[in-house]
């Protein structure tokens, strides 16, 4: 029997909650249920030791009957309860918990009162209007469900880089310690860093294919088996991603592994500059041309040996191309120019901001933050639980934020002068741009991050002028996740991002680039721009818990493929610098 994952089960005591809901359970039994599911997901132990040795009740949010479930799910891999409450509920129903806005109370109105319990019935269903007819929808609320069934279609098959990121880096960490593997990578879309991925290429060098093959497809995290070949084997791992290997001699792996990656655009133009040259290139080889009366003038000599993927570049007259970089963009003419620039690289990080804590939605202290920040090198963290407005978030009051200020003040006093928590809030911004505090408290922060978190239907022409009036307050110090997407489940609001950063420009308001991988958030192809016009760039992981300070990783992926260095994200400024920046607007103001 395969180990149950931990993501498994939080995934079931979320289910649990759902179900429970729907029948109409206590509701401190259902959010007992949902507080264990988040507190799994942030748990950075060993499950399987401490249900083994009965610590289960040591993870805050896990009560006692929880915990004997979990017990139950870690020993046999399955729970008797949840097997008995899911046989109460047609297969369907689950399928429609993915839907954007329909939560269980609205679903167990469309299972009784319309019989209705899968997703072809819904549409169907709205589409006609019974659901529209339905006491407490209407036709607003069908538009919006249909809205979200479009959306759940256009995005099937697709993958957030964050949810299969771990499942990705096993596989690659496993393969290269197989002793027949000489080289093994991760290509394609997600070796691009892009947001969102439609599969995985694993491209790996070794003399012994069938061996790596074979423990490729065998994998325990593999659903099911595709194809399986001498060089190629697709697989579905678990979580639903498809998954393919490359399997090539060591020569040809710095082909393989530029091919692979892409995009289709930048090897379009590869190929390009090698048939200029007189040579032809694939995805094992860069060979003279094979037809002697062929029409390309002046043909070089036979290509030089590739050893590595900057070999190839520099064979075709370019510096090396990051993998972020190859998406036709500009990168070909910069490296043919010597213009690439100098990305910004994890390390580069001094310190980060808009982290939540236990005073609103957050799962960690004020001191396990800090902490936290330090074990990973930081120099300085800032702290900024949500404002009032955010009730759902369980938004501070003016005296709890005050409260909050004093105790960021002491606990800097005890530090050595080499690290300190800066005192911020994430402000809501009000529909008509104004903000959830007044400018006398603003005042007395470090700096504020200002977000849009409710009205998200309001024009284009609406959103924008909302968050310039938002932006031109002297006190707001960045603008967070500035089109408010939620990938692959939320759409961007409509703004102008033009003139959105051209008024950061103007107003010196930082932009945030939201690390969480469920939002990465402004979108990397507006960074060159932002950059263009001066608007520099704060990497934020918008963390609720310690474990959340990791998503700085996917900040820099999307920074980089932004183009941006560490001159342009201010964070890479070290404390005793950093300070100028965040006080730099109101000084300007006034």
């Amino acid at each position: 029997m395969a180990p149950i994952t931990k993501d498994k089960i939080a995934d079931i005591l979320e289910n649990i909650a759902q179900m429970l809901e729907i029948k109409g359970e206590n509701v401190f039994k259902i959010r007992a249920y949902t507080n264990a599911a988040r507190a799994l997901e942030t748990y950075t132990g060993d499950l399987v030791a401490a249900a083994g040795e009965g610590r289960l009740g040591e993870i805050p949010g896990v009560g006692k009957a929880i915990a004997e479930k979990i017990t139950e799910l870690v020993a046999t891999g399955q729970l008797a309860y949840f097997e008995i409450l899911k046989a109460e509920f047609p297969p369907g129903v689950f399928e429609m918990f993915d839907l954007q806005g329909l939560g269980p109370k609205k679903i167990k109105a469309l299972w009784d009162k319309l019989g209705i319990t899968t997703i072809p019935e819904l549409e169907a269903a709205s589409k006609d209007g019974r659901v529209a007819g339905l006491a407490g929808f209407g036709k607003k609320t069908a538009d919006n469900i249909l809205a979200a069934i479009q959306s759940r279609a256009k995005h099937a098959g697709r993958f957030r880089l964050g949810s299969i990121a771990a499942d990705a880096e096993r596989m690659v960490g496993e393969l290269r310690e197989l002793p027949e593997v000489l080289q093994a990578t991760i290509a394609g879309s997600y070796r691009r860093r892009k947001e969102v991925v439609g599969d995985l290429d694993f491209i790996v060098a070794t003399n012994a294919p069938a061996e790596v093959s074979d423990f490729f497809v065998k994998h325990e995290m593999v659903e099911s088996v595709i194809a399986h070949g001498a060089t190629k084997s697709s697989v579905r791992f678990k979580s639903g991603i498809q998954a393919d290997l490359r399997v090539v001699k060591n020569a040809e792996h710095p082909f393989a592994l530029n091919y692979f990656t892409g995009s289709k655009e930048h090897n379009i133009i590869m190929r390009q500059r090698a048939l200029a040259r007189g040579w032809t290139l694939n995805e094992y080889r860069l060979a003279p041309l094979g037809n002697p009366k062929s029409e390309i003038r002046n043909p070089k000599e036979d290509p030089p040996q590739i050893l590595d993927e900057r070999g190839l570049y520099h064979a075709l007259d370019l510096d090396y191309v990051e993998p972020e970089l190859r998406e036709d963009r500009g990168e070909i003419a910069a490296a043919e120019n010597h213009k690439l620039p100098d990305l910004v690289e994890l390390e580069n990080l001094r310190g980060t901001f808009h982290n939540h804590t236990t005073a609103s939605d957050g799962r960690s202290t004020l001191a396990e933050m800090a902490a936290a920040a330090q074990e990973l090198g930081l120099q300085y963290l800032g702290i900024a639980d949500h404002s009032k407005s955010s009730v759902q978030a369980h938004g501070l009051e003016t005296d709890r934020l005050l409260a909050q200020i004093e105790e960021i003040k002491a606990l800097n006093k005890t530090f050595d002068g080499h690290f300190r928590v800066f005192a911020g809030s994430e402000v809501d911004i009000h529909k008509d741009g104004t903000l959830d505090f007044p400018d006398h408290l603003l005042e007395r922060l470090d700096y504020v991050v200002a977000s849009v978190h409710s009205s998200f239907s309001l024009t284009e022409a609406e959103m924008t002028k909302r968050l310039i009036r938002a932006m031109e307050n002297p006190h707001v110090t960045m603008l967070g996740h500035l089109t408010g997407r939620m990938l692959l489940a939320r759409d961007a609001y409509a703004v102008n991002i033009p003139a959105i950063i051209e008024a950061a420009a103007a107003t010196g308001t930082l932009i945030e680039l939201n690390a969480n991988p469920r939002r990465l958030d402004m979108d990397w192809r507006w960074w060159p721009l932002a950059k263009e016009k001066g608007v520099q760039c704060v990497i934020n992981p918008d963390a609720h818990h310690t474990d959340h300070l990791q998503f700085l990783h996917y900040g820099i992926g999307i920074a980089r493929k932004g183009w941006l260095t560490r001159a342009d994200v201010v964070n890479c400024l070290p404390l005793g610098k950093i300070e100028a920046v965040l006080a730099a607007k109101r000084l300007r103001a006034g």
